[in-house]
């Protein structure tokens, strides 16, 4: 089976992607798994632009197909951050719930048609012969007044969808990885490959 490594070092990631891509029929590796260790500055200025700078850097080191993805959370009511900067926002090291506390609060008393948001992945394929090929996939929703659920991982506890009624922290990972932006993008990305 050809090996494909998803440049990521976030377990939960990792996890999510293997459910997405298990009939991809490539062996799916970290970069830990491929004994890969290194630092990629990510300094496009779109999400696509950082998923390519990922991809083709851990591309060229391995020596196979490579797939990376840049993505984060935009709220409108804060010109669309933290955007691609939603890993670093208030830091790397502050704990997620610190983040999402932030966010609620600069959204404190806005009205529900106020508090629109999406999550974006950008999902980029990388050759090593050269070839690139992106996909972007999101989803919209509303940032919840309270943090809830246990499922996911990052902003996902303040995440509000309202069709579902839930957080997609709420959600059963399953269910999660039909509508979620890395879902969709992965679903793309997989048609290319």
């Amino acid at each position: 089976m050809e090996r494909l490594i998803f440049a990521t070092g976030n377990a939960d990631k990792m996890k999510e992607i293997r459910m997405i891509l298990a009939d991809s029929g490539y062996e799916i590796m970290s970069m830990k798994e491929a004994g890969i260790d290194v630092d990629i500055v990510e300094d496009g200025s779109t999400f696509e632009e950082n998923a390519v700078i990922k991809a083709t850097a851990i591309s060229k080191l391995a020596g196979c197909l490579v797939l990376a993805d840049d993505s984060g959370l935009e709220v409108d009511a804060m010109d669309g951050a933290p955007g691609i900067y939603s890993a670093r926002f208030e830091g790397v090291d502050t704990p997620y719930s610190v983040k999402n506390k932030i966010i609620m609060d600069k959204l404190e008393g806005l009205p529900e048609e106020e508090r629109t948001a999406r999550f974006v992945c950008a999902i980029a394929a990388a050759w090593p012969d050269g070839r690139v090929e992106t996909r972007r996939g999101t989803i919209e929703g509303t940032i919840a007044h309270e943090p809830a659920g246990e499922n996911g991982f990052g902003y996902d506890p303040i995440f509000y969808v309202p069709e579902y009624g839930k957080t997609t922290a709420q959600l059963d990972p399953e269910e999660k990885n039909k509508i979620s932006h890395r879902g969709k993008a992965l679903r793309m990305i997989k048609e290319v490959l």
